[in-house]
């Protein structure tokens, strides 16, 4: 059982790379869809952006702690964990999106649940890849799972 937390500076890592990658993905599928100037929506998703990578690492901290209080492994994880994990960071993370969505672009209550509601369909699915993929590329405490092997010791032995 893998209970090694991940450090400050690898969530740093994690978060940040997450919202640039998905930025690139949002950004111009909201001008395109709103049919909004770019700038507009551009302004909007780094405001949301940041609150996901501030609620993001708080969220992540509290839910490696709810696995090892139940006495659960932090790693690997199964897609039915990796689902519930997602879909509980959608929920919080909406309950200030859904405001500020409403007030950038005076869209009633309704509408910008609607506009939440299509990206809680199409985020969730990519967080899950995404974490795949980072749980491989960055594993805790060794080399990524394609390079085991490679370097003839272990991960962090010296020269």
């Amino acid at each position: 059982m893998n209970t090694t937390m991940r450090t400050t500076r690898d969530r740093l890592r994690h978060a940040l790379l997450f919202e640039i990658t998905l930025l690139m993905i949002c950004v111009p599928l909201l001008s395109w869809v709103m049919h909004a100037p770019l700038e507009k929506m551009g302004a909007l998703s780094i405001t949301m952006s940041l609150m996901a990578m501030a609620w993001n690492y708080i969220y992540n901290i509290l839910f490696d702690h709810a696995l090892l209080r139940a006495g659960m492994p932090l790693y690997p994880r199964s897609m039915a964990l990796r689902t519930a994990h997602a879909m509980l960071f959608e929920a919080g993370l909406m309950c200030a999106t859904i405001p500020l969505v409403m007030w950038w672009l005076h869209l009633s209550f309704y509408k910008a649940l609607m506009l939440d509601l299509a990206f809680l369909v199409m985020v969730p699915i990519y967080t899950i890849l995404y974490n795949g993929l980072y749980d491989r590329m960055f594993p805790v405490g060794g080399l990524p799972a394609d390079r085991k092997g490679m370097e003839g010791k272990p991960a962090g032995a010296g020269n």
